[in-house]
């Protein structure tokens, strides 16, 4: 009876429930594992020493990337056997390789040059196993194809630079998780529209064991961060989800996003790319030292030097990046050229607004009590 009904059953009749189910069972199990995970750093002072640069001033265990990845590894070994198997188990193996390398950087210490070989040659493997790449930049600049080699080669720079770039803002309480999630979110919606359940099925799975991480990065009590091996492997699923979305778009002229997709792809990660292309610029152009030296002049640093809290800067960056991709939906119909420029503005103009505000209401504030 079992096997009759399993061999009968099809997600893509029952997609609504089939998502929620994959939602929970990622949630129950990084739900459960987190505090295993957080005893067994305490116990062992596997923990994160404050620093000059750190916002924190206790010792924080840096492991929560454990969670999120036995979370994603059940939820797509369990339905492995009703989706697309090929993807899924090439997905499992790069995020298995990134879990390995981030852990052992989060122990003892990585350097960046094996971090890159690992990250390039998780991102080889579903580029060339699935055919999943950017074939071309859908009229940027006048290039609407790429030459096969030219086109591998630019999806790996997309896959380091989205890795990278996440890696980045990992820097303030519940930041990259909650930019994360809501990317995935709506990467679910972009899926879902696209009859693509199995990619639709990973990215729920990522939203539910990062609301269960967030939990605990947001505590006082009983925190705990993502690490670079949480931080790697959401990054390789979020340039996985881009790369995938835009190849979907490209391959079908019937689709909304045909030749808007690189725009709208870019709003949803436009936080961490903005952040990653003005750091980059302070450090090479201002300060002329490497571009990989850490330092505190990312923009949420900024946000928390100027006053506010670290929940205020979580929710004011996602806000912003909420109405950035809202926008970004709205503005489909214009020409791809218009809408990166347009993005350009009114993206940095929106990341600009908070540190107004802050000044304008610290200037009222001096002003009454020099009446007073």
């Amino acid at each position: 009876m079992i096997k009759t009904l399993l061999d009968n059953f099809n997600p893509e009749n029952n997609a609504i429930l089939w998502l929620i189910a994959a939602f929970v069972i990622a949630f129950i199990i990084a739900w459960q594992t987190f505090p295993t995970i957080l005893y067994v750093a305490k116990e062992k002072h596997l923990m994160d020493e404050p620093d000059s640069r750190s916002v924190h001033s206790n010792k924080t265990p840096t492991l929560g990337g454990i969670g999120i990845f036995l979370g994603l590894i059940v939820v797509m070994t369990i339905v492995g056997a009703f989706l697309n198997t090929k993807v899924l188990l090439l997905v499992m193996g790069g995020l298995t390789i990134l879990f390995f390398l981030g852990l052992k950087d989060d122990l003892t210490v990585l350097s960046p040059g094996k971090k890159l070989i690992g990250q390039l040659f998780a991102a080889t493997l579903l580029i060339v196993f699935t055919d999943t790449r950017i074939i071309g930049f859908s009229s940027i600049l006048d290039v609407y194809t790429l030459p096969y080699w030219v086109s591998i080669g630019f999806t790996l720079f997309v896959y380091i630079l989205i890795i990278n770039a996440y890696n980045l803002i990992d820097g303030v309480d519940g930041l990259a998780g909650t930019i994360a999630m809501s990317v995935s979110a709506i990467f679910v919606y972009l899926f879902v529209n696209a009859n693509d359940l199995s990619l639709a099925t990973i990215a729920i799975a990522l939203c539910g064991v990062l609301l269960a991480f967030l939990r605990l990065n947001f505590s006082k009590n009983n925190k705990i961060f993502m690490g670079d091996t949480g931080s790697m492997i959401v990054g390789f699923l979020l340039a996985f989800f881009t790369i995938s979305f835009i190849n979907i778009a490209q391959v079908d002229d019937t689709s909304d996003y045909y030749r808007a997709s690189p725009a709208l792809a870019f709003a949803l990660l436009f936080y961490p790319l903005l952040d990653t292309l003005r750091i980059f610029f302070i450090r090479i152009v201002i300060l002329k030292t490497s571009p990989f030296r850490a330092d505190k002049n990312h923009i949420h640093h900024k946000f928390i030097e100027i006053g506010y809290s670290h929940l205020m800067t979580t929710v004011l960056i996602c806000g912003i990046n909420f109405v950035i991709v809202c926008i970004a939906f709205n503005l489909l119909h214009l020409n791809l050229n218009t809408q990166i420029i347009c993005l350009l503005i009114y993206g940095s103009v929106l990341y600009i607004l908070p540190f107004g505000f802050r000044k304008f209401k610290n200037n009222s504030k001096i002003a009454e009590k020099e009446v007073r």
